[in-house]
Parts: structure tokens; C-alpha cells; sequence
């Protein structure tokens, strides 16, 4: 075993403070990096709070972080994709059984036995895995990404959780160009999303109760924003879009984007709202049209998100911050007071 430096919380209503945890050393199929940047998600808060508690009790102390980037220091004998320099990312999730039907189809998200890269047992040291918000972390080769050398690593970090959780679903429901795609909301998820589609080259739509946020939506590769409000210019787009993407968190009505697709269109849901959110069959019915929802993405598809990322010269739009600014991001964020992301510079731990 060995330590690393982190920041980590000690109950839920404890702020994050600096600690000293345990990483395992590398085995033969480890990857053993230093970490340069991880992005701050809505659940790194959410766990640290024990909000989640009826689905996923947090275990204290919590490290948090599952958008990590940063430079491989040491791989294990067996390593055959890494070596020593190499820039690598890991995101929501470090291990899976590897041997259920969701892992045999490349969809270990999916996996009964999936263990995420914080708060959940650890089968190497029998205690709690922790997150990013560390100086170092050791995982297997087979959950550790390959990051493109030309894109910035502090916008990059967000890619391993918001990127690739509205990725995954426009790739799923075929999103390319000549199609039209909506986007439901415009904040850490809603971002990368329009950026997704654009790049992606379908025609696309910014939803929003903000007008503020029209020309931010035009920056990002909107092609029209309509602001939700609005009946009318709702009903314009009535019964015209391919796919719909939702990444609103708060209560909402979905009925009113059902009611937007055409024939055989989906509404994918990527934000999660506490309380369960009513649907009209006939919505659905009248049109073929379906509601699903989208969760991360499988190692492969990660892999394929970065490569395309590299390829579009897409990141997330963050504002970097030293760890010891964390507590506050965490207020801000409930706020919504950062565009889009906050992404934490690990090099500032080194001064703790």
C-alpha cells in the first residue's frame, strides 16, 4: 500500500478537507497515474452529502471525483496499452465482472457488479474506493482511457462524465447529419450536448427558460434557441424533431417534448429530477414515440468519445480551480453560478 494526498469528507455535513488516504500498488494489470485535473460533477456533491442514501449510502471519509486526467507513472508486467508518460483518463467506473451479458457487449455500466470510482467496495484494499480529488490513483488497465495530446486537459477531465453521458445516447438513437435535435436545458450536460450534435451535424435546438442564455447557446453550436416559456414558438416545432435530449434535473414537463417528435422520435432523459415526472400515453402513443433513459457509457464507447473529441477539438467549457476553492464550487454549483463546469487543478494539492 501506499499514500496519497486527497481531500475528502469526513460526514455529510462535513466540508471536504485535506486527508491522507491508501491506493494499492500497481498489480500486474494496474495503471498507476498522477493526476493532473478532475472535473467537479452535480454527484461528486450529491455523494458527499448522503443525498443519495435510499440508493446508494455514501461511506465516510468520501473522496470524491470520476472525471480524472493526468499522466501514467507506473504500469504492472501485464499492461500492454499504457506506459510510463502516456496521458490517461479514468472515469465513472474502475472494475465489472466481466463476464455478465452487459460486459460480454462492451455496456459495463450496465453490470450487476459494477464498481464505481468512488464509494464502492474496494476488492483489493476491503475498504471504500475514492475518487479523484487525490494526487494519484491506481486502476486496472482495462478502465483506463487513452486521452488525444491536442486537446486541453482541464476542459478534457468533464468528457469522462458529462461528455460521455450525452455522447452515448445520441450515438444510440443515430444521431448524424440531416437529423434534428433538441437539447433541454443548458448547463454542464446541455453544453456538451450541443456540442455533440453540432459536431455530429444535426440541426440543433437549445431549449431554455432563459433568454440570457441565447447567445451562449449560439456560441456553442446552436442553430435556433426557443425558450420554453413560449407556446408559441413551441408549437412551431410541434411534431419535427428526431431526438430530444433532457438534461433538465428539476421538475418539468415532458409532455410538452413528447409532444415535439415526429413519428418513431425519442426523448432521452440524462438529467435525473427527485420526483417521478407524470407522461400521457396518448403522447406516445399517437406518434410511435418513445421516452428512454441514457446512463454513462462503456469503456469502448468512452474511447470512441475522446477519439472524437480529439478529432472535433470538443472539451467542456470549465472554469479551473485550486482543491482548496472546493467547498465553494460545491455552493456555486447549487447555484448555478459556473459555465459549465468546474474542473480542479491537482497541482494546487501539492501545496497542502
Amino acid at each position: 500500500m501506499q499514500k496519497a494526498k486527497a481531500y475528502s469528507a469526513a460526514s455529510a455535513t462535513s466540508p471536504l478537507a485535506s486527508s491522507v488516504i491508501e491506493r494499492r500498488d500497481p498489480t500486474a494489470n494496474d495503471v498507476q497515474i498522477e493526476i493532473l485535473y478532475c472535473g467537479v460533477c452535480h454527484s461528486d456533491l450529491h455523494t458527499v452529502r448522503n443525498e443519495w442514501e435510499a440508493a446508494m449510502a455514501t461511506i465516510y471519509p468520501c473522496v470524491p471525483g470520476h472525471e480524472i486526467v493526468g499522466r501514467v507513472t507506473k504500469v504492472g508486467s501485464g499492461v500492454q496499452n499504457f506506459k510510463v508518460g502516456d496521458l490517461a483518463a479514468v472515469g465513472c467506473m474502475v472494475d465489472s465482472d466481466g463476464a455478465c451479458p452487459a460486459c460480454q457487449d462492451g455496456l459495463e455500466q450496465f453490470c450487476p457488479g459494477m464498481v464505481l470510482t468512488y464509494n464502492s467496495p474496494d476488492k483489493h484494499t476491503g475498504g471504500v474506493t475514492y475518487g479523484g480529488y487525490s494526487d494519484s490513483i491506481v486502476v486496472d488497465e482495462h478502465f483506463v482511457l487513452r486521452v488525444p495530446e491536442n486537446l486541453d486537459l482541464a476542459g478534457a477531465a468533464p468528457l469522462l462524465c458529462a461528455g460521455i453521458t450525452t455522447y452515448s445516447p445520441m450515438r444510440h438513437w443515430g444521431v448524424t447529419k440531416g437529423k434534428k435535435v433538441g437539447v433541454v436545458g443548458l448547463g454542464g450536460l446541455g453544453h456538451m450536448g450541443v456540442k455533440f450534435a453540432h459536431a455530429l451535424g444535426a440541426h440543433t435546438v437549445v431549449f431554455t427558460t432563459s433568454p440570457s442564455k441565447t447567445e451562449d447557446a449560439l456560441r456553442l453550436g446552436a442553430d435556433e434557441v426557443v425558450i420554453s416559456r413560449d407556446a408559441n414558438e413551441m408549437q412551431k416545432h410541434a411534431g419535427s424533431f428526431d431526438f430530444i435530449l433532457d438534461a433538465v434535473a428539476a421538475e418539468h414537463d415532458l409532455n410538452t417534448y413528447l409532444n415535439l417528435l415526429r413519428r418513431d422520435g425519442n426523448l432521452t432523459l440524462v438529467g435525473a429530477p427527485e420526483k417521478p415526472l407524470p407522461v400521457s400515453a396518448f403522447g406516445l402513443i399517437m406518434g410511435r414515440r418513445s421516452l428512454s433513459g441514457s446512463l454513462i457509457g462503456g469503456i469502448a464507447e468512452t474511447q470512441e468519445m475522446l477519439d472524437f473529441c480529439g478529432e472535433h477539438n470538443i472539451t467542456s467549457d470549465v472554469e479551473v480551480i485550486p482543491i482548496q476553492k472546493i467547498n465553494e464550487a460545491y455552493e456555486r454549483m447549487l447555484k448555478s453560478d459556473v459555465k459549465y463546469r468546474f474542473s480542479i487543478d491537482m497541482a494546487s494539492l501539492k501545496a497542502e
